[in-house]
């Protein structure tokens, strides 16, 4: 697409997907006013597979965190995490073609095939409309196992013992790629990677690829897998619950008791689709996508800034896009993951974007019971907050008993609440300066 230069009335030129030939001119202003909505849901956690056992874990305040059997820990002080331990993608896409991908490229071809079928997409997706149809994901450390088992294969027995078949896992952009061979995504196809924040920023990039042009609907979303080179890596720089010597290994976020993340792992993938096409197919709307906001602090550097710059920014920024006002905010999805400089960073900037507002609207973590996907935390709070859209109910924090005099606002402990949402603010920070958030709201 060529972008020609003009202010207002400015013209995109560009190609329409299933005319790649032809070229035509439109007002930008049409492709920016389009309504975003979410028609399917495919979740894999610790807490369950599938968008029903994934709702009714969080709704239960159950708790993915378990001893991991991916690897051995027996050397380390942290021993626990959200390991998906009853996966088996043949279950999910049957036997073919599935010998040499990874982990990470199994659980989202599984999440996305959950997301289509539960938007009643056929797959794969017919030749009529596959160009009007894209791929956007976010993953960060999703090759990270396969590089290094692939390079411990080179080093130790020379590069003529490495299977040249499992070379394409080694590339970050792979499973985004695999999803479109699989399916028949013959649209754009793009990989996001922003770290913590790359499920809600890929969700961003799949909203202006449908406003900008000629794509109808996009899979899009987060995954993260648990690999042993991650874990131990966080847990020798002292990241990791447990991993430092007299530390209680505990997933409690806002309790004054937290000492450190626990990881967790899954894929969360969502049907986006412009309004007027998923009505047109009666297709079921979870909810709308209203604002996103995102601000880089450069002042983050491997901990969450304290004075939370750039996460009040990036919820400010969210607020005006969507137009909503901070009393209009129902409920907020956390990204508190029980660190002590994350937790605080959140409470910090939602007072400072919110305002007086802030103690009324209730807050929770739903890490605590999945622990952090990294890559998929935002779009697995995304997948929470339109459980909370649909059924009226405000998602419990586990583990939470001791107050941090710090962390002080209504944090939404142990058990459920019923409440009336209809606008949901969800957070997405991280310590390495990055930081965006988005607001949802029930579709009208």
């Amino acid at each position: 697409m060529d972008r020609e230069a003009g202010g207002e009335g400015e013209t995109i030129t560009g190609t329409v997907p299933s005319e790649r030939s032809e070229r035509v001119d439109c007002p930008i202003g049409k492709y920016m006013n389009k309504r975003i909505v979410i028609t399917g849901i495919g979740v894999l956690a610790s807490t369950g597979i599938g968008k029903e056992a994934f709702w009714g874990a969080l709704k239960e305040g159950t708790s993915g965190m378990k001893p991991v059997t991916l690897f051995d820990t027996s050397n380390l002080g942290s021993h626990l995490a959200g390991e998906i331990s009853d996966f088996d993608p043949k279950e999910i896409l049957g036997n073919k073609g599935l010998r040499n991908l990874d982990r990470t490229t199994l659980l989202v071809l599984c999440a996305s095939k959950l997301a289509l079928d539960d938007a009643k997409i056929e797959a794969p997706i017919s030749e009529e409309d596959t160009d009007y149809f894209g791929v956007s994901l976010g993953s960060t450390m999703g090759s990270v196992w396969s590089i290094s088992e692939f390079d411990k294969t080179a080093l130790r027995e020379g590069p003529r013992a490495v299977n040249p078949a499992l070379f394409p896992n080694t590339v970050i952009n792979s499973p985004a790629s695999q999803i479109s061979i699989k399916f028949n995504i013959q649209g754009f196809n793009t990989t996001i990677s922003t770290g913590f924040c790359s499920g809600i920023d890929s969700i961003y990039y799949a909203m202006n690829m449908i406003n900008l042009y000629e794509y109808n609907t996009v899979l899009s979303g987060g995954v993260e897998e648990l690999c042993e080179q991650t874990y131990k890596g966080f847990h020798k720089i002292g990241n990791l619950s447990g991993s430092k010597a007299g530390n209680e290994e505990i997933n409690c976020p806002f309790d004054k008791r937290r000492n450190g993340l626990m990881f967790g792992e899954g894929g969360s993938i969502f049907i986006l689709e412009e309004l007027e096409h998923a009505k047109a197919r009666n297709a079921h709307i979870y909810g709308e996508i209203l604002g996103y906001g995102t601000s880089f602090d450069p002042k983050s550097n491997n901990i969450c800034s304290p004075k939370a710059e750039g996460a009040t920014e990036a919820i400010k920024l969210a607020l005006e896009d969507a137009e909503t006002s901070p009393e209009e905010i129902d409920y907020i999805a956390a990204t508190a993951n029980s660190t002590l400089d994350c937790d605080i960073m959140e409470t910090r900037a939602v007072k400072n974007a919110l305002g007086k507002k802030t103690e009324g609207i209730p807050i929770s973590s739903i890490k605590s019971m999945i622990g952090e996907t990294f890559s998929a935390s935002g779009a697995m709070n995304l997948a929470g907050s339109l459980c909370s859209l649909q059924e009226n109910l405000l998602l419990p924090t586990i583990n939470y008993e001791k107050r941090d005099r710090r962390c002080d606002l209504d944090y939404v402990s142990n058990e459920a609440r019923e409440a009336k949402i209809n606008k949901v603010l969800v957070n997405s920070f991280s310590p390495t300066g990055a930081n965006s958030a988005l607001v949802i709201g029930r579709y009208e």
